[in-house]
């Protein structure tokens, strides 16, 4: 079972993504959660967090 958490940075109004980290990594829309989810790798994921920073 995924363990899915949100940004510290995310306000009252759930408007942000959550994320569940493992293996491979899970992100969704806070908002809509039933709508579906996005999976990646970790190396992705990592590879992804890099080009941001």
């Amino acid at each position: 079972m995924a363990v899915w958490r949100k940004s510290s940075y995310s306000g009252e109004n759930y408007s942000c993504v959550e994320v569940a980290l493992g293996p491979v990594v899970s992100v969704r829309d806070t908002k809509a959660r039933r709508a579906g989810k996005l999976t990646v790798s970790a190396r992705a994921w990592r590879a992804a967090l890099d080009r941001l920073r």
